[in-house]
């Protein structure tokens, strides 16, 4: 039945028009994105999807000088040009930017209905470039908020994302290991060898890995994201999938800290408590309402849901056989991000200098979505947070940075990662447009 299904998609992606548009768009939304956000978002009916509804924004890249728009009292400019798919940011103890230039590993090699109807989805994203493999180190010696020094720090990696530094060590999550190097901070080139800290399943349809340190630096939190939408090519190929690893540099050791998180990809330490907090890719097909993407805090232990369910107890009835008796341990996250919205990117206001509005909360990149229609995401957006280290009751989200789909809906960049600079702006990774954003007070 799948691979009949796929055989349609690639035959109605040749016939391109109308009928491609009327056969691949069955669902369009029925509910606002503000109804799927915040603590508690309208949970509709499923509306289960054998074709899914498919709607990326063609790719056109930034021209004639356009810029994304800012919010009312900020400003925006590039920090650093022409980079090759920029997908995450961390600053270093100098205030020099660390870019992971990336992309998913290479996928199945040969012809198959799968793969042609992945390599156009892949490229009409504007994703369907190979991995550059390298992390490139930016600085700006003048202070004028544009990098003026540019470097490959080290390349040769394997789809790196998340990167950490605990003293002299450098973290990198490779799709398919977590690595470390020696590093000294202002060093502009590394060239020792990678040492492998741990292992863990690689590629997949969800390729990228985060890391962060704790608090104290002694334990490192990496994001593994699942193979699949819901499991449907076996569980058994999800073993140390969609969970968080808390891993044990100095025993080269992890254990599972929190699962059931179908795709995590930002990991942040809320300043106020010391929570660990994440962002995280809800499933697919199954209507333009459903399920929200998240923000959440997790502690160790905890599980929410994927694949069995979604938002704290909604069953997927698509998965076979179901799982009732897990549902009372299924905890509902904290902050709905509207459905589709690929939020990736996530780092919270500590030293942030945008103003009070943005003084105390979360940076969410939100990637895009190709599930829903109208398409959601394709921005920067903030969630204001209380003292308590939670979202401000009753509040929905603030956009930072918008105008990334153009007057005609194409995409000009997608946003992903983002970091505070060292002088509190924020910096927002464009893997479409190639560029890094800073978005600073006016």
């Amino acid at each position: 039945m799948r691979k009949h299904i796929l055989i349609l998609l690639a035959i109605f992606a040749v016939l391109g028009g109308g009928f491609w548009f009327w056969a691949t768009q069955p669902d369009q939304a029925q509910l606002p994105i503000a109804a799927l956000q915040g603590p508690r978002p309208t949970i509709s009916a499923p509306r289960v999807q054998t074709i899914p509804t498919i709607r990326v924004a063609d790719v056109v890249g930034w021209q004639n000088g356009a810029t994304p728009v800012p919010a009312v009292g900020l400003k925006v400019a590039a920090f650093a040009k022409g980079l090759d798919h920029p997908r995450w940011i961390y600053q270093l103890p100098n205030g020099d930017i660390l870019v992971a230039e990336t992309n998913s590993p290479p996928r199945k090699a040969g012809f198959s209905i799968t793969n042609l109807v992945m390599k156009w989805l892949l490229g009409k994203a504007g994703a369907g470039v190979p991995s550059a493999n390298r992390i490139t180190l930016l600085r700006d010696t003048t202070g004028d908020g544009i990098a003026d020094v540019r470097t490959v720090l080290i390349g040769g990696l394997n789809s790196p994302l998340g990167m950490v530094l605990v003293g002299d060590q450098l973290y990198i999550a490779n799709t398919d290991a977590l690595v470390r190097v020696p590093y000294v901070t202002g060093q502009t080139k590394i060239t020792a060898k990678p040492e492998t800290v741990v292992r863990y399943p690689g590629g997949g349809n969800h390729w990228a890995r985060n890391v962060i340190a704790s608090p104290d630096g002694k334990t490192l939190y990496v994001a593994v994201g699942s193979s699949s939408n819901i499991g449907e090519n076996g569980l058994d190929i999800e073993v140390n999938r969609a969970n968080i690893l808390e891993v044990d540099p100095a025993t080269k050791t992890f254990r599972v800290f929190g699962a059931g998180l179908r795709n995590p990809q930002g990991l942040a330490i809320e300043p106020q408590s010391g929570r660990l907090w994440t962002t995280v890719n809800e499933r697919d097909m199954l209507g333009s309402d459903l399920a929200p993407d998240y923000l959440t805090a997790v502690g160790l232990g905890d599980f929410f849901g994927w694949p069995y369910s979604y938002w704290g107890g909604y069953t997927d009835k698509r998965v076979q056989p179901e799982r009732p008796d897990l549902l009372e341990y299924s905890k509902r996250p904290d902050y709905a991000l509207g459905p589709h919205t690929a939020s990736l990117g996530l780092s919270f206001a500590n030293g942030a200098t945008l103003g009070d509005r943005f003084a105390s909360g979360a940076f969410i990149g939100q990637h895009g979505s190709w599930n829903r229609v109208p398409v959601s995401g394709y921005k920067v957006i903030y969630v204001p947070f209380a003292p308590d280290g939670f979202p401000v009751k009753g509040t929905k989200p603030i956009d930072v940075l918008t105008g990334f789909l153009d007057k005609n809906g194409d995409a000009q960049g997608r946003p992903v990662g983002v970091a505070l600079d060292r002088t509190g702006s924020l910096l927002v990774a464009d893997d479409v447009g190639n560029v890094i954003w800073r978005v600073s007070g006016s």
